[in-house]
């Protein structure tokens, strides 16, 4: 039966819940959606014993069919307004997954009526003692590369023989890693914005992580948080509490600002990364080689080599944006004890995943390369970047991004542009206001099989040897693919098509013999 708790006793009881040993039992928490973020919340406050309502407009029929099985119970329905399931409920909890908008009816109840609302990553770091010592968290967010550079840390404290789970964002829950029966010594912790809205910085339940990175900002998510300044502060949360490093980006201001402002933990270091010369305490290349001079005793001086970029374009990891992550995770890496051995050995056998600037095909002098995480026009930029002459596959759902900048700075770039996607308007018109000349073609079929024969075979006719053909659309997939990975698939298996029906075409051609 659930215990009747309620105003100022129920504020004190949540403000002692900070452990998994806490007394969690009866407390009525509602949970707002069944993903999978949504759903590891519902199964870990139901193992603790709370009175557990999740609430959703739709569900997965797997995971909803597992809710009655870890005693919490689901209802589905509109969640247009507050619902009676809800009040009925009488919550002292909010637990709220990252895709609800801020405005969202069923928060703005709990914000009407005083209930508090925690987001899963709150949840978890109070639960974090579950299993022995609590695990180290480092913290890892930005508007891109999150996702590699939580890769290359857990890959390099790895190598140091620390036990560590890649989790959060990256597709691990946190509250899966905290529950985990072996325990972690470090949890690399990706972080979306969405999740870090509803991180308080102070208090019971603040996150305190053992270091943070915040790799760069631009315009993302706005229509989610409301403003660039609403997002931007949604970021800097990663910063807050921070005991040994705070990691930030020279190239960016924003990130700088945001270290500079964050109230952090005695003995915090702001330690830089980026790809010029490093100034003490920072990490950054000279003359070719990465380098450390934060984490050694005469870094006025000297530096540490960690690796060469000449030794990372030999595994394809040379591109100007990832040996950034690679400077960043290693600054994190370094800040927990990693020794520049390691980490250059974990780097030998480190790659990229699948869609992330990856070279699929090069053929005749013509390079393919598939990039179709770059879903906005910072990763695109970025990917645009690593390469000199490009035939740029690009389009797709811009969700009201301005593209119009990323045009205008990279045409000088481009040999040609195929445009795919529901928002081609936009990408045409800004062509024919910064590279009119360009050449320019457009894939305008809605058949999904048919979009990347159709914009590969566009792009090799204006190829030529030297020229890379880079699909990095700058926008969302979901206008035409099921995600990105489905449109870099079927980009690859297009390219691969496209290339063997070609050698199979020269292979049948006639041989001319001249006559003597």
């Amino acid at each position: 039966m659930a215990l009747a708790v309620s105003g100022t006793d129920a504020a004190d009881r949540l403000d002692g819940l900070t452990s998994w040993h806490a007394d969690w039992r009866g407390l009525r928490v509602v949970v707002l959606g069944l993903g999978v973020t949504g759903f590891a919340a519902a199964d870990t406050l139901a193992e603790l014993g709370a009175d557990v309502l999740v609430l959703t407009s739709s569900a997965d029929d797997e995971r909803a069919g597992l809710v009655d099985v870890i005693g919490a119970r689901l209802v589905v329905e509109p969640l247009d307004d507050a619902p009676a399931s809800l009040i009925d409920h009488r919550p002292d909890l909010v637990i709220a997954s990252p895709g609800f908008h801020p405005d969202h009816p069923v928060l703005a109840w709990a914000e009407q009526t005083g209930v508090p609302v925690w987001g899963d990553i709150e949840l978890a770091w109070r639960l974090r003692d579950k299993v022995g010592d609590p695990a180290e968290w480092i913290l890892v967010t930005g508007t891109n590369g999150k996702t590699t550079t939580v890769q290359l840390t857990a890959a390099f404290l790895a190598a140091a023989g620390l036990r560590v789970a890649p989790c959060g964002n990256i597709g691990v829950p946190v509250l899966d890693a905290v529950r985990d029966p072996q325990g972690w010594d470090v949890l690399v912790v990706e972080l979306s914005s969405y999740q870090l809205h509803h991180l308080r910085r102070s208090g019971p339940g603040a996150l305190a992580p053992h270091s943070a990175v915040c790799l760069n900002l631009a315009d993302d998510h706005i229509d989610w948080h409301g403003s660039f300044e609403a997002y931007r502060d949604a970021k800097a949360t990663v910063y807050a509490n921070t005991r040994v490093a705070c990691v930030y980006n020279k190239a960016d201001e924003n990130t700088q600002r945001m270290v500079e402002d964050a109230e952090v933990q005695e003995g915090a270091r702001a330690i830089g990364f980026g790809l010029g010369v490093p100034g003490p305490s920072d990490f950054g290349v000279v003359d070719g080689i990465l380098c450390d001079r934060a984490f050694l005793e005469d870094r006025r001086n000297t530096a540490i080599e960690l690796t060469t970029v000449i030794e990372l374009e030999a595994r394809d990891l040379g591109a100007p944006h990832v040996v950034a992550n690679i400077l960043a995770a290693a600054a994190l890496a370094r800040s927990a004890g990693v020794d520049p051995l390691t980490i250059r050995t974990a780097l030998e056998s480190f790659t990229l995943d699948a869609h992330r600037i990856a070279t699929v095909a090069f053929e005749d002098g013509v390079r393919w390369v598939d990039d179709s995480k770059a879903t906005n026009p910072h990763a695109a930029q970025a990917s645009l970047r690593a390469f000199g002459s490009v035939v740029w596959i690009a389009g797709g759902l811009l969700k009201g991004v301005d593209i119009d900048d990323l045009v205008r700075t990279q045409a000088h770039r481009l040999r040609g542009a195929v445009l795919i996607g529901v928002d081609r308007s936009e990408l045409r018109a800004a062509f024919e206001r910064h590279a009119p000349e360009l050449p320019l073609a457009e894939v305008d079929t809605d058949d999904t099989g048919d979009v990347m024969p159709r914009a590969v075979r566009l792009a090799a006719e204006v190829a030529r040897a030297g020229d890379t053909v880079l699909l990095a659309p700058a926008a969302a997939s979901m206008d035409q693919f099921a995600d990105y990975a489905e449109r870099g698939h079927l980009f690859t298996q297009a390219v691969h098509e496209y290339l063997k029906g070609e050698a199979d075409d020269a292979d049948a051609a006639p041989t001319r013999r001249d006559d003597q």
